[in-house]
């Protein structure tokens, strides 16, 4: 009981330090700030329109590079206050309006079509459709009036959003890196299951895939705030540290997914020994709660766990090896000791990036700089292309995009016709709940128009217990206040807590006007209810866009860049100090682009049944893919870490083959491709070569123990090691895109 409420207070401690309530803390001081002082000065009735502002532009105001920061809530200004005037000068003419809602709902919707930014920047511009519809003003005077201090307010908030990063500059640094170290540990526990338990490896293979996906949408942050930070303000110790971190993440990451050896074969080489794999899935839980504590101290103060614990799980994995090879004996132990060996190896890189992120939170000074030139940091920065072209790219029913602004407009206007004909009160949050919940697939919908009537009912409950209670009016506003920051501080973390707290602030701000707040409470959760079934049945009826008709671009752009990830590992083993960019560059687009195939698999599930078409042989796809990525990973990492010895022909003729593999199997999800194909007799015979090598290693290792030569010279083990991990992980990575080409064949004759 002591140790959940322990928890549970440091839960809410890593909260309200955290930089999701100091954004919610801002947007509130913004929006409420205005009211104060203009009703301290007898001119409160120009602070509600400087409010809506700050409120409006708040959205594009997200962690990332200060100068697509500013243009972002500079753009969202702009169309803030187009949309509004336009939306208040057809109000009158109700045949106006409705084109004015159409025209503006459909273009303001594919502006999302510029990536994340740009889509809540299309939401400020659709929220202010909303708005404009909830606000009177009766002559163009007041309009024009309205809209100019709605952008007073947008630069308002432009500018104390500025003045608080230079309060706390490194606010989103620190939540991302913490956010990221925090999901690295939970990932490292998580494929600590997968070596001892066979007959669950399918369910937690997809709790890693999920928890994969969100570390790389947290790198790819990261690397546009820390690099971007670096060209801006140089090397200082403070944007050095945080970039050894995260670099040390990243090749974590790599690390764990190299570590995702050919199980199946680790249970047929260890067999009934598995207890010697305890000591090696213990390790790996260490550093992975090692890894969450770490996290926790870039947002709160506190000392740094002990070390020793960590120390004695890795020295127990090499008893573990010991007991092994005495138990099984040599010979005959040798490939599982080798295995194991390569496994504590991974195990021990693990823990060198471990001990250096304690090094670097320990403010030892001395740490490495990272070595990382200024002209090569733009190669890791995904470009945003911001063309014209691009939104007409998207003008065919194929675009999922297009679907989605059709769907969104068509389901808008309908809430607003259906308030306006039924005359519903306050008609205008039937609109603003199509327009929070929708999403471009239907999974997404249906679980936020959830999340957002149970918010809104559970709002609802305590508002009304609370107006029971007292008629206080002071106490309404302290609570609409705290409740405003509650709602903005939770609303990316708990949709269904960010709900309940945007009702329990809109009934109180409504019960500070109009006494009779139940009747507020009362049509606040009908319009919820309203808003989201039409949410829902618009993404299930008109113009669905299922992700199995999706996948094709999404799994060759995974297949390809697996393709130049073994090209440049290859690279990489033939010259590393020449090809080490290179290298990391492949990799990082690498492990993109299997984050985006995880995360439309993941959308994939939440779509209704029927529409899950073929959805085990897609899965199949995703797992090969990743697979293969992890062997690539493996021998990439093994490069990076061990000195090997020269690359010879049966190598390259080997990564060749498969690459020319891997490359067949994209063109068949691109008909006008056409991929080269390789000689299958020269692999053969490649590869023969490569188990020769190892064989010959072994045999001389025997005749050594035979000779009386028990203990084992470093360069021997190494050599066996390198011979026995390349050509194992060749093999399989053969056997793998053979398997992929087979599957893809299967995929395309079942979609086509």
């Amino acid at each position: 009981m002591q140790k959940k409420l322990k928890n549970h207070l440091k839960n809410i401690e890593l909260f309200l330090k955290g930089s999701s309530f100091y954004r919610g803390v801002v947007l509130t001081i913004a929006a409420v700030l205005p009211l104060v002082i203009f009703s301290a000065i007898d001119l409160f009735q120009f602070a509600p329109a400087i409010a809506v502002g700050a409120f409006l532009n708040a959205p594009s105001d997200v962690p990332g590079s200060l100068k697509r920061k500013i243009n972002g809530i500079l753009i969202s200004i702009v169309l803030t206050m187009l949309v509004t005037f336009i939306i208040f000068i057809t109000k009158p003419v109700f045949v106006l309006l409705l084109i004015a809602i159409t025209v503006l709902s459909f273009a303001i919707s594919l502006i999302s079509v510029y990536g994340f930014r740009a889509s809540l920047i299309s939401f400020s511009g659709l929220l202010s459709i909303v708005l404009a519809l909830a606000i009177e003003k009766p002559d163009l005077k007041s309009i024009t009036v309205h809209v100019g201090l709605m952008g007073v307010g947008g630069l308002w908030y432009l500018l104390f959003s500025l003045f608080s990063k230079w309060v706390f500059p490194k606010k989103d640094d620190d939540q991302l890196l913490s956010d990221t170290l925090a999901l690295t540990g939970k990932y490292l526990k998580i494929r600590a299951k997968l070596l001892t338990k066979p007959k669950k490896r399918d369910k937690f293979s997809g709790k890693a895939l999920v928890i994969q996906t969100q570390i790389s949408e947290k790198h790819e942050t990261l690397r546009e705030l820390l690099l971007e930070g670096r060209k801006r303000s140089g090397r200082s110790y403070s944007n050095e540290r945080r970039l050894l971190i995260f670099i040390s993440s990243i090749d974590i990451l790599e690390l764990a997914l190299a570590n995702t050896l050919d199980y199946s074969k680790i249970d047929s080489l260890i067999g009934i020994h598995k207890t010697h794999l305890n000591a090696f899935k213990k390790m790996n839980k260490e550093m992975g709660n090692h890894l969450i504590i770490l996290s926790e101290l870039l947002i709160k103060k506190g000392e740094l766990p002990n070390i020793d614990s960590l120390n004695k799980a890795f020295e127990n994995t090499g008893n573990a090896i010991q007991n092994y090879v005495n138990e099984v004996t040599l010979p005959k132990a040798r490939k599982g000791a080798i295995t194991l060996r390569n496994l504590q190896d991974y195990q021990k890189q693990l823990l060198q990036e471990v001990k250096a992120i304690r090094r670097v939170l320990s403010n030892v000074k001395n740490n490495t700089r990272a070595s990382l030139k200024a002209q090569d940091t733009k190669q890791f920065l995904t470009s945003q292309d911001y063309r014209f072209n691009i939104v007409l790219q998207h003008f065919s029913l194929k675009s999922p995009m297009l679907r989605h602004a059709l769907r969104l407009t068509i389901a808008i206007l309908f809430g607003f016709l259906l308030g306006s004909l039924l005359d519903i009160k306050n008609a205008y949050w039937i609109m603003l709940t199509i327009v929070v919940i929708m999403r471009p697939n239907y999974g997404l919908t249906k679980e936020r128009s959830k999340n957002r009537i149970i918010g809104t009912i559970i709002g609802a409950v305590i508002a009304t217990g609370i107006i029971l209670i007292t008629k206080n009016t002071n106490v309404y506003m302290v609570l609409a206040v705290v409740s405003l920051t509650f709602a903005f501080s939770l609303i990316q973390q708990s949709y269904k807590a960010g709900a309940a707290f945007i009702t329990l602030n809109i009934v109180f701000v409504y019960a500070l006007i109009d006494p009779n707040a139940f009747l507020v409470v009362q049509y606040r959760v009908i319009d919820t209810v309203i808003g989201a079934i039409i949410a829902v049945l618009a993404n299930y009826l008109l113009f669905p866009s299922w992700e199995y008709k999706n996948l094709d671009l999404v799994i060759e752009n995974v297949i390809l860049s697996n393709a130049n990830y073994l090209n440049a590992t290859k690279n990489l083993y033939h010259d590393k100090e020449e090809n080490s960019l290179a290298y990391k560059v492949s990799r990082k687009q690498a492990f993109l682009a299997m984050s985006n195939l995880n995360a439309a698999f993941q959308r994939l599930t939440q779509d209704p049944k029927s529409k899950q078409k073929e959805s085990g042989l897609i899965y199949e796809m995703v797992t090969l893919n990743h697979t293969i990525l992890s062997a690539i990973a493996s021998i990439g990492s093994y490069t990076i870490n061990h000195k090997t010895s020269l690359a010879s022909e049966e190598f390259n003729t080997i990564i060749e083959g498969i690459t020319s593999t891997l490359k067949q199997s994209a063109s068949k999800l691109d008909c006008n491709k056409i991929a080269d194909s390789s000689e299958e007799k020269n692999i053969h015979e490649a590869h023969k070569k490569l188990q020769n090598r190892y064989t010959h290693l072994s045999q001389k290792r025997d005749l050594a123990i035979q000779a009386g030569q028990i203990e084992i010279d470093d360069k021997t083990l190494l050599n066996l090691q390198e011979a026995h991990l390349i050509s194992n992980q060749l093999l399989w990575l053969k056997s793998l895109s053979t398997n992929l080409t087979n599957v893809t064949l299967k995929y395309k004759s079942v979609f086509n």
